[in-house]
């Protein structure tokens, strides 16, 4: 089974992480009116891993049982090759600049940098997210296989929902801890995925057929999610805590058939959505290359909108030889 609509929003959550890391000089993106979008985007990595939960009961819900092998390597080929371009790309780029950090390498390559604080963000720092969802992917047979199939929904819903509400209890009392860096840890994330797991099962088993038109609440949706981000009220949202926002609206375009989902499922933006990994992957690596200076440098280019949209365009335009 399969929610085209939803893949579009994968391309709007990274192109907003994108503008997080490198767009905030400019003025599209720095004004009173959106800043705090921007200013508060990577709360969309967080979008990541609970659509990802999401999606992935949705993929296997005609399954009675996933295949180890079959699943594994479908995982690997879906994600690694990209994943180890980036760091292929950075390595030349650090050898060239004789900076090279050989246990962060070794660490990124194993995909397990995230459960180091001090090496999470090395070599290409958008990669501990991946490192994060390596862990997910690797546990979601025995969880599919042997817990959603044998718990009770009802049984398995109060777990997991005491789960996240800890999760978000223990973010918040140790945000500050510098020795944790709990951000990046997959353990505290592992929320994110279970509760978007829950939210498919819920999906499947409940809301798959109650399709109408759900536009209006889906601009609402979108609003509150707005509003929160701009008035967070000292609240941290990295670690899932939005998910009580960022789930319905995911099951909303999952049965919606109003003007939205028509839009999103045009083969154009569902193109857009599934280069979206490729966007969030590459873009360390893209914009190191082509750096700022660089741009400075050579074309006598400095306005930062411009600057940020010749890297963008180019991302975009190396991507579509990758995908097309």
């Amino acid at each position: 089974m399969r929610v085209e609509q939803l893949t579009f929003t994968r391309f709007l959550a990274a192109v907003s992480i994108v503008i997080f890391h490198y767009g905030q000089k400019s003025f599209l993106f720095n004004n009173k009116y959106v800043d705090f979008i921007f200013l508060n985007a990577d709360v969309f990595v967080s979008y990541f891993f609970i659509l990802s939960g999401f999606v992935m009961i949705i993929a296997y819900s005609n399954q009675s049982l996933i295949s180890n092998k079959e699943y594994y390597l479908n995982r690997f080929t879906r994600i690694y090759p990209l994943y180890f371009l980036a760091i292929l790309v950075m390595f030349i780029l650090q050898i060239r600049s004789e900076n090279l950090d050989f246990s962060g390498l070794v660490l990124n390559i194993l995909m397990v940098q995230s459960w180091v604080p001090d090496k999470s963000l090395t070599i290409n720092p958008p990669g501990w997210s991946l490192s994060v969802e390596f862990i997910f992917y690797l546990i979601f047979p025995f969880l599919f296989n042997t817990l959603f199939k044998n718990i009770k929904l009802k049984k398995l819903s109060l777990y997991i929902i005491l789960f996240w509400i800890f999760s978000q209890i223990i973010y918040h009392l140790f945000f500050d801890n510098e020795f944790l860096l709990l951000d990046r840890n997959p353990i505290m994330h592992l929320n994110e995925f279970l509760i978007g797991n829950l939210a498919g099962l819920f999906f499947i088993k409940y809301l798959k057929d109650k399709k109408a038109n759900y536009d209006f609440f889906i601009l609402l949706l979108s609003g509150l999610i707005a509003l929160a981000l701009r008035f967070p009220m000292e609240m941290h949202y990295h670690n899932g805590l939005l998910a009580v926002f960022f789930i319905p609206l995911i099951i909303l375009l999952s049965i919606n058939i109003g003007s939205l989902t028509r839009l999103f499922k045009k083969k154009a933006f569902v193109f857009l959505g599934e280069i979206s990994y490729g966007i969030y992957i590459l873009q360390h690596p893209i914009y190191s290359i082509v750096s700022a200076y660089s741009i400075n440098k050579y074309f006598k280019i400095i306005d930062p909108t411009v600057v940020f949209l010749i890297r963008f365009i180019l991302l975009i335009v190396v991507l579509f030889y990758i995908f097309w």
